[in-house]
């Protein structure tokens, strides 16, 4: 079996799923690494004497490096090679966590920039493998790959606050450098992907309109909106659900365990998911995954007591099968030629939608109550199941089935 494309070195299926613990690796370094900072910012905070605005912007700046770099990652990764492009990713972003011990604590934004860039890398093309690795039951190794990745956000602000409180702030980057060390290590093993010299002679000459015309292809912008849709219903779930369990009287440890339960149906489902894409289609778990956490949303505003747990575990299992089977969607709509830098912009898209969701829900709920702001998401997302139904990216042609590749 032929998975990486003419030109390029096939990968053994046995070995397929070895290869793919060494991605979904790579994506737990950019999880892990954005969080472990990020939840633990107080302490340092208190340590250098900054303010409330100040730690929103050196979390903000992990994710605005993200942005702009995941969509150029792509690009750099389908011309030059995505191995290449994967560990000089995971290089940066090592050498942007040793940098605190290098620089003034107080310039920890130099290196929360320095480190999404690197982040930025390893993600991408770390997601790009694995569509490549996979061209039957991708569904199922995107699902298990953000699975593994999104075991990052749940370990690293416990282990964080644990590092802090035993040992000091800059452990934390000790931690994050040897994550990505090992990360790099394990990426060493995975085959080479680069075709041969000369292929890419008549591609040298990237002009600024074709690198933005990945933005704008047809059949990927309803799903490319679905996607930033979704982050606004994750901004919902993992940020202002806090705010409307407050409001009707949650004690923080009844709120505290009540959105563990919305974490945890969020990362399970997401295998799960993945191998119903495999066996219906990616387009159909896309449409009713958006279905199910619209709805949830919706009604969770009007809700309390056993019924509010049961909601939330249905907008967990929604937002989780979008967040995982949207990227196996982009991959299968995606021109092979442009795989990278499709899923790039994608990322992008997600990084987009988890900076502005916060805002939206935010200026909703400040002006009109928490309730508003949960059901014009909802109602927002409704709109686009609606949308990606009629839209040509739903088209079956080129979408991965799970039957075996040639």
């Amino acid at each position: 079996m032929r998975i990486l494309g003419p030109g390029k070195r096939a990968v053994v299926p046995s070995a397929r799923y070895g290869y793919l613990f060494i991605l979904a690796a790579c994506g737990f370094v950019t999880s892990f690494g954005a969080h472990i900072v990020a939840t633990n910012l107080p302490s340092y905070a208190q340590t250098v004497g900054i303010g409330a605005f100040m730690i929103g912007l050196l979390i903000a700046v992990y994710d605005f490096a993200e942005l702009f770099a995941k969509p150029v990652a792509g690009v750099i990764a389908d011309r030059r090679g995505m191995k290449p492009t994967l560990l000089v990713g995971i290089l940066v972003f090592v050498l942007g966590s040793l940098l605190f011990f290098v620089l003034d604590p107080r310039l920890l934004l130099i290196v929360r920039f320095v480190q999404g860039l690197g982040a930025a890398a390893l993600s991408t093309v770390s997601i790009t493998l694995v569509a490549r690795y996979f061209e039957s039951s991708r569904g199922r190794a995107f699902g298990i790959y953000n699975a593994i990745k999104g075991a990052g956000y749940v370990i690293a602000p416990a282990l964080g606050g644990f590092l802090i409180h035993e040992f000091r702030f800059s452990m934390i980057f000790s931690v994050s450098a040897g994550v990505g060390v090992i990360a790099l290590a394990l990426s060493t093993f995975l085959p080479r992907d680069r075709v041969k010299a000369g292929e890419l002679e008549d591609d040298d000459d990237l002009t600024l309109k074709q690198f933005f015309s990945v933005f704008g292809e047809s059949q990927l912008l309803p799903v490319y909106a679905v996607i930033v849709v979704n982050m606004f219903l994750v901004s919902i779930l993992f940020g202002f659900l806090p705010v409307y369990l407050h409001s009707i009287g949650y004690t923080p440890l009844q709120s505290g365990t009540t959105v563990s339960v919305a974490t945890a149906s969020y990362l399970l489902v997401q295998p799960l998911a993945g191998h119903w894409a495999d066996k219906i289609s990616m387009r159909a778990t896309v449409l009713a995954g958006l279905l199910v956490a619209a709805l949830a949303v919706i009604v969770l505003a009007f809700t309390s007591g056993v019924a509010l747990t049961g909601i939330i575990i249905l907008a967990g299992l929604g937002v989780g099968t979008v967040w995982t089977n949207a990227d196996a969607l982009v991959s299968s709509l995606a021109q092979k030629q442009r795989l990278g830098a499709s899923i790039g912009a994608a990322q992008s898209f997600k990084e987009f939608g988890d900076m502005v969701g916060p805002l939206l829900i935010g200026a909703l709920t400040q002006g009109f109550g928490v309730q508003v702001g949960f059901v014009a998401c909802g109602a927002l997302a409704l709109i686009f199941v609606y949308v990606l139904t009629r839209s040509a990216a739903g088209g079956r042609p080129r979408e991965s089935t799970g039957a075996p590749a040639p």
